[in-house]
């Protein structure tokens, strides 16, 4: 594969790129979802459109926020090059950590069943990234290292692994995957704890063929943390899982 040209149209001199577009459709499709699916969650449409019109800027600001604070030399003193997202610099564990933590306080506020609400939101946030990660295909970054496996990206006459690719095949399956288990769903938040789960398990193996990961010291900060997400998350299941069958029992 090779990506074209990075910019989509030109407006009054202004270039809107691919990837902007790119993340710009993925949040319509996954807030379509989440709209669509309320009902069957016992959730009122209209209340969770305010919670997603706040949610949205905050998780861009982390995702944003996030890689600059594991690039600041890069960033340090430029506040220009610190906003402009349009030719990338998204990081999803800080989209995810901000946008979770916001989710919290406005469910907290608005009294909405914050378990509830993040298995509602898990399908689609693993279809939005699913679209989303194409945006660095335009931008000819995310990639992996050499490569001569037959289903690569092609920079610069120089083979990489597709390792956008392969993370948005993964994230595509485990939308399909979360819409069809949470027909089957037995506690509340068992649908976001597969998604943790399952997302961190691919995340882990794939962060290590790239070779622009943020780091942590020696170690790659999204190995580290989908480790750490992987622990946290089969142990919470368990723990919920059996609080749930002893409450069968009583």
């Amino acid at each position: 594969m090779v990506a074209p040209d990075p910019v989509a149209f030109s407006i009054f001199g202004f270039d809107v790129r691919w990837y902007g577009v790119l993340i710009g459709l993925a949040i319509l499709i996954a807030c379509t979802i989440v709209y669509l699916r309320a009902p069957r969650f016992g959730f009122n449409q209209e209340k969770l459109l305010d919670v997603l019109i706040i949610l949205i800027p905050v998780g861009v600001i982390g995702a944003r926020a996030y890689y600059v604070a594991f690039n600041w030399e890069r960033y340090a003193g430029d506040f220009g090059k610190i906003i402009d997202i349009r030719g990338g610099g998204l990081a999803i564990h800080g989209g995810l950590i901000f946008g979770i933590l916001c989710a919290a306080v406005l469910c907290r506020i608005w009294k909405i069943r914050i378990p509830a609400a993040l298995d509602l939101a898990a399908p689609s946030i693993a279809v939005a990234q699913s679209i989303g990660r194409w945006g660095n295909f335009f931008n000819e970054e995310a990639h992996g290292g050499p490569t001569d496996f037959p289903i690569h990206v092609l920079i610069d006459g120089q083979a990489y692994h597709a390792t956008f690719l392969y993370e948005s095949v993964w994230c595509f399956l485990l939308f399909l995957f979360l819409l069809l288990f949470s027909k089957k769903k037995k506690f509340d938040g068992q649908i976001f704890l597969l998604y943790a789960m399952l997302y961190s398990l691919e995340r882990f193996f794939v962060e290590g063929l790239r070779t622009d990961s943020l780091m942590i010291g020696p170690l790659r900060q999204a190995q580290v943390l989908s480790f750490a997400v992987i622990i946290f998350a089969i142990v919470l299941y368990f723990v919920l899982w059996h609080h749930r069958r002893a409450k069968k029992r009583l």
